[in-house]
């Protein structure tokens, strides 16, 4: 089945979605298309480079994902395919695309170059139209990455997960923040196993805030509208309230600094 998704920050009332749609259907008639969401926080790359890691990777092998977070549309920045070897992405070199690219690795990056892709005008502040949504049925429909591009090696890199660590504290930062108001942040679970127990309470400074919170496996181990830490179904630590919005709670946003004490 020829699949393409869309992933942007373009928001759930606008038309731009369809637009692209639109080219898509033009170019792969008999494409499947799914929207992964278009609610990202506006221009919030590693909010988008966030949802793309913990979602693509349960896509079927072959699927097209177009990915547009681009805060420097029109600008010198390049679009680019990486091409991993269950997935293709496509979408602007900004960083969005290689987290969950060095997730399936291993991956090779093409630069988009080629304008008998592309649609014949090209707007300054819509290429998620006129670039990416072209570029990405045509290659649904067989044609061969080379001859969309060359092969790049100096592509924009982002590390999701870059942290600091003791073996008295953690420091992180907010990463994503749910519709149950979940705060996920980017302390990967992993790295705190032979410091965390459940039911160990851990101080954490998110925000303003001082919090002595438990670190719980799920979130009915403590009283309803009480703070927990958990491990996240994405393999990061999150801090949430049983049945509330633990981050409106806290009055936190993201890419906020977090600090976790467990020493």
């Amino acid at each position: 089945m020829k699949t393409i998704t869309f992933t942007t920050d373009f928001g759930i009332n606008s038309s731009y979605p369809a637009q692209m749609k639109a080219i898509v259907l033009s170019i792969a008639t008999d494409a499947k298309l799914i929207d992964i969401t278009h609610s990202i926080s506006k221009h919030n790359i590693m909010e988008g480079a966030f949802v793309l890691q913990t979602t693509i990777p349960y896509f079927p092998d072959g699927t097209v994902h177009i990915c547009i977070v681009d805060p420097e549309v029109g600008s010198v920045r390049r679009g680019i395919i990486i091409v991993t070897k269950t997935q293709i992405l496509v979408g602007p070199d900004n960083g969005l695309l290689t987290p969950v690219a060095k997730k399936l690795a291993p991956f090779q990056v093409y630069e988009i170059k080629n304008p008998n892709f592309m649609l014949k005008k090209i707007s300054n502040t819509f290429h998620g139209r006129d670039v990416f949504a072209p570029v990405a049925a045509h290659i649904l429909n067989g044609v061969l990455f080379e001859e969309i591009g060359p092969i790049i090696h100096d592509y924009i890199d982002l590390n999701l997960e870059q942290t600091e660590i003791t073996d008295k504290y953690v420091i992180g930062k907010i990463l994503y923040i749910d519709d149950f108001g979940n705060i996920i942040t980017n302390i990967q679970k992993y790295l705190l196993q032979k410091y965390l127990e459940p039911g160990k309470k851990l101080i954490v400074f998110i925000g303003k805030n001082r919090k002595e919170i438990p670190y719980v496996n799920t979130y009915s181990d403590v009283k309803k509208g009480t703070f927990l830490i958990t491990n996240s179904s994405s393999g990061y630590l999150e801090i949430s309230a049983n049945q509330s919005k633990a981050s409106e709670m806290l009055n936190v946003k993201l890419s906020e600094e977090i600090k976790i004490k467990f020493g």
